[in-house]
């Protein structure tokens, strides 16, 4: 009954996802108004909650803010695997698999990045970046609630991580993997952490952005959709400083 489940939401996910290729020319705003309002609800949560928490955490002791980075980046990482493999992207699959397999023993479970010394940097991929490698265009832009920017492709790709990831798997999913296992709290206080530091990294370029963006929403869009295609395009330009602008 279970799978049945799951094979009916995979179809309709294929179903959506065909419906974009035929309008993947433009991404266009969809429900501005409604994208707008929800951004500013984004917006004051961020003042409330988000920015003071994020300055906390700046304030943390160097080695503990850099250990708990390399952690939420070193479990990124399996997300990765499965996306280079669909992507046919054999160098950047030897680099998550090295790089997980390394940090998570030699690097104690990941706190420590001693695969990137050897040369180990493997790229953030998601099934919304491996949907756009197919020539899927990002069809409608809008704003979520807390989670933010996003298109109707990479929502799709949002839900379809949960099923391609596999921390995701034994967590969320509660399936057993090569004895380990976990719950959906852990899964969450993982992205919650993850989203935490990102905050943390940005301080200042936020800080910079609301005080000099005539239009805040607009350049929010900008950044994120050309974020988003330079990462599809698996572009060899330096990273600005704005880092991983993913949900």
């Amino acid at each position: 009954m279970k799978l049945d489940k799951n094979i009916k939401i995979f179809i309709s996910v294929l179903g959506i996802v065909f419906f974009l290729g035929q309008n993947a020319q433009a991404t266009e705003e969809c429900f501005e108004k409604t994208s707008r309002a929800i951004f500013k609800f984004n917006l004051t949560l961020d003042n409330y909650i988000f920015e003071p928490v994020a300055k906390g955490y700046n304030k943390l002791p160097n080695p503990i803010k850099t250990g708990t980075s390399n952690f939420t980046s070193n479990l990124g990482t399996l997300l990765s695997i499965p996306n280079n493999l669909l992507q046919g992207n054999l160098k950047q699959l030897g680099h998550s698999i090295g790089s997980f397999a390394i940090n998570t023993t030699v690097g104690i479970l990941g706190f420590l990045n001693p695969a990137e010394r050897i040369g180990l940097k493997p790229h953030k991929e998601d099934v919304g970046q491996t949907l756009g490698s197919y020539g899927f265009g990002p069809g409608c832009y809008y704003v979520l609630p807390i989670l933010g920017p996003t298109t109707a492709r990479d929502s799709i790709g949002l839900i379809a991580d949960t099923f391609v990831d596999p921390f995701a798997h034994v967590t969320i999913r509660e399936h057993e993997m090569f004895g380990l296992s976990g719950n959906s709290l852990d899964y969450y206080s993982f992205k919650a952490t993850d989203a935490v530091d990102f905050r943390a990294d940005n301080d200042q370029n936020f800080e910079s952005l609301k005080k000099n963006s005539i239009d805040l929403y607009s350049s929010m869009k900008s950044i994120y959709l050309q974020d988003r295609e330079n990462k599809i395009n698996n572009s060899t330009k330096e990273e600005d400083d704005w880092g991983n602008l993913d949900n």
